[in-house]
């Protein structure tokens, strides 16, 4: 049997991989989802303000993902070149996740120059643990369908805890007495979220988050030989020059930063359309199944059509998919409820296929030259998905205010507040869903073209 087809990974491994992936998206899925509402809610903020600042922020920030990646591959420890960096990044993560939620007495320039400060800081310590724990797929196994299984799992749990996130808040709203989870003869919060019980929520997600991301550093292994490379920033330009499978993923995250739009607004539609801020659990949930269920049949789909058909036809399924929820999902809250579901199948491909496809592509770039560099590209994987999410948060809040959304009001926003609110939600995903597909169509590392590159990989490795 070949190298490249024998099974390298322990339950316990994809086990650890899975909560660990789990607990950081956690902490990232809290900030996406509460950032904006608390800096409105707590400190008079406005939402417009606060899209562009964050997005400042993840861009200036971003500038820190090729430092890292450089870091990494030119790292040569016992523990490996990837585990050492989420170790550092503990600390940092949980302290900087607690003080962003906690409520601090500036108003105006200093409360937006705190603002900057601080989330810079956490996007520093969460670039140097999101870097290596996605780049660990690439080397836990030689074998790329145990890898793709591996991302699958993984990227399921870790959408999961993207949307798990939205359900802590909630449930502390329970338990704190007086909380805005307070339910009325109508079903509805009678009470905004007060600033505490998003502080005791930002401990809770921090300590939980952190400590089951550690997992990862304590558990996994790092199987795949490689080593350390001394890369100059332009010897890391010639990388992606040389990888055209992975440019091509990275041209069409970026033509879809629309589909990140939802993170940073499930709140604000929850309370216009629904009339109440915490209905954002129910919101989170049922597009979360809907992602969850798309993550678990896309392997079965990419072993059938290939990466590039499955994600082509995943994101015209959101694009038609999103408009009809538009035009029909507010009928009835059971229709809306369904179509959400629905809709959520293609988070699948936002979540999973880029960070499979890229695993793919440092294969396809040892193939051509010799070299492996996962610190490289998954670090430019990174600094993609944080300046696309902050475009998608910046727009999504841009959108919010010129809908002439009122933060103080706990449902009974107008109905044309609504209908932008729920547009931006729904339709507008879908409408980007659709552009992201153009690059792709040029993509072509078949399912075939990978296994021989692999089998020819173990071969040269063998020598």
């Amino acid at each position: 049997m070949e190298t490249s087809a024998k099974k390298h990974l322990s339950t316990k491994e994809i086990v650890s991989y899975s909560l660990g992936l789990f607990g950081f998206q956690l902490i990232i899925g809290y900030l996406n989802s509460y950032q904006a509402e608390f800096y409105v809610t707590g400190m008079a903020a406005d939402f417009a303000v606060i899209g562009i600042l964050l997005l400042v922020v993840r861009v200036i920030s971003a500038a820190f993902d090729p430092i890292v990646g450089n870091l990494i591959d030119r790292t040569n420890g016992k523990k490996g070149k990837l585990k050492p960096f989420i170790l550092f990044s503990l600390l940092p993560l949980m302290a900087m996740t607690i003080l962003i939620f906690i409520k601090v007495p500036f108003r105006g320039a200093a409360l937006y120059a705190y603002i900057f400060v601080t989330f810079l800081f956490f996007s520093m310590a969460s670039t140097l643990g999101d870097v290596p724990s996605q780049a660990i797929a690439s080397v836990a196994t030689p074998n790329p369908t145990e890898r793709t299984n591996l991302v699958s799992v993984a990227n399921t749990f870790k959408a999961i805890g993207l949307s798990a996130a939205a359900a802590v808040l909630p449930i502390v709203c329970l338990i704190v007495p007086g909380g805005s989870a307070v339910i009325t003869e109508k079903g509805a919060a009678d009470t905004p979220i007060s600033v505490d019980e998003f502080t005791i929520s930002a401990i809770v997600i921090a300590l939980i988050g952190c400590g089951l991301f550690a997992l990862i550093y304590i558990v996994n292994r790092e199987r795949v030989p490689y080593r350390a490379e001394r890369m100059s920033f332009k010897d890391m330009l010639s990388v992606l020059k040389g990888n055209k499978p992975f440019l091509l993923v990275i041209i069409s995250c970026f033509l879809g930063f629309g589909r990140q739009i939802q993170t940073s607004i499930a709140v604000q539609t929850a309370n216009s359309v629904m009339g109440s801020q915490n209905y954002v659990l129910i919101i989170g949930i049922t597009g979360g199944i809907g992602a969850v269920l798309g993550m678990a049949f896309v392997p079965l789909l990419i072993k059938k059509f290939g990466e590039k058909n499955v994600c082509i036809g995943v994101s015209l399924y959101g694009f038609v998919m999103s408009l009809v929820t538009f035009f029909v999902g507010t009928n009835s809250m059971t229709t809306m409820f369904i179509f959400l579901f629905l809709m959520g199948f293609q988070f699948s491909v936002v979540n999973l296929l880029p960070v499979i496809m890229t695993a793919d592509s440092i294969d396809y770039y040892e193939y051509k030259t010799g070299k492996r560099a996962e610190g490289t590209v998954y670090a430019v994987l990174s600094l993609t998905v944080k300046v696309t999410l902050a475009m998608g948060t910046a727009l999504g809040l841009i959108l919010l205010s010129v809908s002439g959304y009122d933060v103080s009001k706990v449902g009974g926003q107008s109905d044309t507040t609504a209908k932008i609110v729920y547009f931006t939600y729904t339709a507008v995903p879908g409408i980007f869903s659709l552009l992201s597909i153009i690059p792709l169509i040029k993509y072509d590392l078949t399912p075939k073209k990978k296994l021989e590159i692999a089998e020819e990989l173990q071969r040269r490795r063998a020598v």
